[in-house]
């Protein structure tokens, strides 16, 4: 399975409006302008993040898109799931080889775990540097 501009423009949104979350809405033009994507194009995407629920627009002169719920709340596997669909890294049907059947269904469940154990927050808090130090490198 390849995540989309969708998915990942989408979790640009999310991220964005859970690192200001509780400060009032974010315009999709500051999102935009600050990383760089089109604005039309967040525009498409925020439909179905309000849709589903995970997003409240705010009208007004300093109106703008705040989440609907607390960032701890919302894992980046709801995020991907309204914007790309169903996780599944290939379509397979009854007929196939039961291995690879199951291989694929392994496959599925370990994406949708990472992806549903990772929070708006752990992304939003995510240390990068301090990750690469619990790894031990071997030559």
């Amino acid at each position: 399975m390849k995540i989309s501009t969708k998915g990942r423009y989408g979790l640009t949104i999310m991220m964005e409006l859970a690192a200001k979350f509780g400060e009032g809405p974010i315009s999709l033009k500051s999102i935009a302008e600050k990383n760089s994507l089109s604005e039309h194009y967040l525009e498409q995407l925020i439909a179905p993040l309000r849709n589903a629920g995970l997003v409240k627009s705010v009208r007004g002169a300093y109106g703008g898109y705040i989440l609907s719920k607390d960032p701890e709340t919302i894992s980046s596997g709801d995020v991907i799931r309204i914007l790309e669909g169903p996780i599944s890294p290939v379509d397979f049907t009854e007929e196939d080889d039961p291995a690879k059947r199951d291989l694929w269904l392994r496959i599925r469940d370990s994406i949708a775990e990472v992806l549903d154990s990772t929070t708006l927050h752990d992304l939003i808090s995510f240390k990068g540097e301090d990750k690469l130090n619990n790894y031990m490198f071997y030559i």
